[in-house]
């Protein structure tokens, strides 16, 4: 077992209950068990709902108490017997997504929900109820995902990419927008829509489709000014279409691109009777691909279109574990570009205490690419 000089306590920031203000407290250490790291958390980048998810407003599963928290730039501080490649002090991003080892179709969100079944709620309450927002967390080894530090923050002088560990605050959000792109393969060169372009995850798909290689990109959105912003990426590459609220000018106005390969949504709740599924998937080519990430509801979808386009409609929620092998290959690659470079911007550091200013700034800063973080 590999640890360093650890303290006996830390801060962490605890919700004891929807209806409570969460509160910072020192706790004892997490202790270390096998299959699991203790990690010093360097940064945790909050969703844009994040205080919606807390608060009970949205409906998410999980126990109180409980240490809330999500995705995490972190230093390794111990590691577990069986840990074999993990070292300490070594340079790690902490994803969320918790899969049972016994049966990995038992799924959670470490610090945000402990999912929709028995097996998924016990092994969240039980084993994985404190999550990020803390000095310290323990947290599955599997989950630890070794950053190239040399490569990432090296100087491009050095053959470095110059970036900072809060750069690396944002690998989550392209992660999630990955996981779906890669499972609709997207190729290179390829034409993809998508919806809605302007937020923190579509526009994360923007970005990760630029480092597929998608040929060219439609970006629809109902905000021009922040469609512009998403165009300037890569204004060759990325064109925009406003979203009208009428599928048959939208699919009259996406035609002029000739027809779409793949199809990307990832849209919030309220927008499941929006015009754009219909429009959008009625752009498909024959065999083209559809991905669906966001978190409707009920939605109706052109059948006739789907039937005889011989269209594909898959679903996906977050990532599967051989994802990320391929997305940190893009990350380390340089394909996927981050910090300012990238078209990202840190639109706050929080502590723990200033944990409500940080969910408002989480709230109110939700385009393509801006990060709030917490420092613990």
């Amino acid at each position: 077992m590999a640890t360093e000089s650890l303290p006996g306590t830390h801060r962490a920031l605890v919700l004891k209950s929807r209806d409570e203000p969460l509160v910072v407290e020192i706790r004892p250490l997490p202790q270390l068990t096998s299959g699991s790291a203790i990690v010093r958390n360097l940064n945790v980048k909050l969703v844009s709902y994040s205080r919606e998810v807390w608060s009970g407003k949205r409906p998410y599963p999980f126990p109180t108490p409980m240490v809330p928290g999500g995705n995490c730039v972190a230093r390794v501080a111990a590691v577990g017997p069986d840990a074999t490649t993990l070292k300490k002090g070594q340079l790690v991003f902490v994803h969320n997504f918790i899969a049972g080892r016994d049966n990995p179709d038992e799924l959670c969100l470490f610090g945000f929900t402990s999912g929709f079944s028995p097996g998924s709620n016990s092994m969240f309450e039980n084993e994985w109820r404190d999550s990020t927002l803390a000095e310290y967390s323990r947290v599955p080894l599997e989950n630890c995902i070794p950053l190239n530090e040399t490569r990432l923050l090296d100087s491009p002088q050095q053959g470095g990419l110059g970036y900072t560990t809060d750069d690396l605050g944002y690998l989550q959000v392209p992660l999630v927008a990955y996981g779906g792109l890669i499972d609709i393969d997207l190729k290179p060169g390829e034409t993809i829509v998508i919806t809605p372009a302007t937020g923190q995850f579509g526009g994360a798909a923007v970005q990760v489709a630029l480092a597929m290689g998608a040929g060219t990109i439609i970006a629809m959105g109902r905000n021009e000014e922040a469609l512009k912003r998403v165009e300037s990426l890569e204004p060759t590459r990325i064109k925009t279409l406003k979203m009208t609220g009428n599928w048959e000018t939208e699919l009259e106005a996406l035609k002029a691109f000739g027809p779409m390969d793949a199809f990307f949504d990832i849209s919030p709740p309220m927008a499941k009777d929006s015009s754009h599924y219909k429009s959008c998937i009625s752009s498909l080519r024959r065999n083209g691909r559809a991905s669906l990430m966001g978190g409707l509801g009920d939605l109706t979808v052109p059948a006739w279109a789907m039937v005889f386009g011989s269209l594909q409609l898959k679903a996906k929620w977050m990532y599967n574990r051989s994802d990320i092998v391929g997305f940190m290959r893009l990350v380390h690659g340089g394909l996927l570009k981050l910090g300012p470079s990238g078209g990202n911007e840190i639109t706050g550091k929080f502590g723990l205490e200033q944990w409500s200013e940080a969910f408002d700034m989480a709230a109110e800063k939700a385009r393509m690419g801006q990060t709030a973080l917490i420092i613990p």
